[in-house]
């Protein structure tokens, strides 16, 4: 039976390429090579958050999205060429990923001190890093030694990322395909402590939800109405205003586990955040995080350098791109 045997090997291939692999990675790669690369990336990211603490969440998703993508190697920041559309154009990116000016200026002044050392992918990951630093307190060693891919294609955000909508076991499974437990996919999902969203990713769950319920009786009442009155129905349409609102309200601009308290009372925005009460497997999870802020804090850390090791391009592999938005 050949052509099982090619479809078990080709099976077992692609579950291979999907693991996490950090064999190559190691904490102060640039020690000799570039000693001030993350002090570089480091100042770059406490101005930009100092200005707008919103930019610490973008950074953290940022470093999420480049992960699930092809793996940790910095795809996410390509430009689109002629006849070739980038991740960046991707709905799941554009308009609402942040922080790519914030990944150019480190570059640039890393590009003057140390020319073509610092790979793109490792700046996003000292940054996401610093953001988790400088709104929350939570502090780990970057393992570096990261290459720059040279292929970002549109697609692939939609076939690899979780969608808002996604219920608990897709995000499971997602999370799986990637190496990544179910721990560590609720872990994670904390970062969802800051930043905002779209009232367009949520605003189902407002108004359309099911043919029984137009509103997710999963919500709280209350909360549904606030939501209503800065979520608008949206225009049959499509092109109406698309106003953000933040996804933790207890505390919007802290990294902290004020999410999985929102989760509890049952103000979760996306049914991807709130859908984590669903299984008591994961509910367990959400409840001892909540109870817990430090106990949340030093899961977070290893479960960010866990994802930063996704599929890394290491070695020869890949390149040490000049400008982050091209290959060389």
């Amino acid at each position: 039976m050949p052509t099982l045997h090619f479809c078990l090997i080709f099976i077992i291939t692609i579950s291979t390429m999907a693991s996490v692999s950090s064999a190559s990675l190691k904490v102060n790669f640039y020690k000799t090579s570039c000693p001030s690369a993350e002090a570089i990336v480091n100042k770059a990211v406490n101005k930009a958050v100092s200005r707008n603490p919103g930019m610490a969440a973008g950074l953290i998703r940022m470093h999420f999205h480049d992960c699930f993508v092809r793996g940790c190697d910095a795809s996410v920041l390509l430009d689109s060429t002629l006849g070739n559309p980038a991740e960046k154009e991707n709905i799941a990116n554009n308009p609402s990923l942040r922080g790519y000016e914030v990944i150019d200026e480190a570059k640039t002044k890393l590009e003057a001190q140390c020319p073509q050392t610092v790979s793109c992918a490792d700046i996003i990951a000292f940054a996401a890093r610093d953001s988790a630093y400088k709104v929350g307190g939570i502090n780990y060693k970057v393992e570096s030694g990261r290459r720059d891919g040279r292929v970002s294609l549109i697609d692939e955000p939609t076939q690899n990322l979780p969608p808002p909508i996604f219920d608990a076991k897709q995000l499971e499974d997602n999370f799986a395909r990637k190496g990544l437990s179910l721990d560590e996919m609720v872990t994670l999902s904390g970062a969802h402590s800051i930043g905002v969203s779209h009232c367009s990713s949520f605003s189902t769950r407002l108004y359309t939800f099911n043919a029984t319920h137009p509103q997710d009786p999963s919500m709280d009442p209350n909360f549904a109405k606030e939501l209503k009155s800065k979520c608008l129905p949206p225009p049959s349409s499509g092109n109406g205003p698309d106003p953000t609102v933040p996804l933790d309200v207890l505390t919007p601009n802290k990294l902290d586990n004020k999410y999985y308290k929102d989760l509890k009372n049952h103000h979760g925005l996306l049914t991807s955040d709130q859908t984590l009460l669903s299984s008591s497997a994961i509910a367990g999870i959400v409840r001892n995080n909540a109870r817990n802020d430090a106990a949340w804090a030093n899961k977070f850390a290893p479960a960010m350098v866990k994802m930063g090791s996704i599929d890394v391009l290491t070695g020869k592999q890949g390149e040490v791109r000049k400008n982050c938005r091209v290959v060389n």
